[in-house]
């Protein structure tokens, strides 16, 4: 739960950083963008589970 946190607050702070010096957020620009990662990430897991 503690690097869930972490990885909230970090990813928080570099949004702010980020757009407070007028760069383009290093992320998705939207929703269909974040949900590939997603799903990248979710076929890896799938993939370990049966391994």
């Amino acid at each position: 739960m503690k690097v869930l946190i972490l990885s909230l607050i970090t990813g928080i702070v570099v949004g702010v950083l980020f757009t407070l010096m007028r760069l383009p957020l290093p992320a998705p620009p939207v929703l269909s963008g974040i949900l590939g990662i997603v799903g990248i990430w979710l076929g890896a897991q799938i993939v370990q589970f049966f391994k």
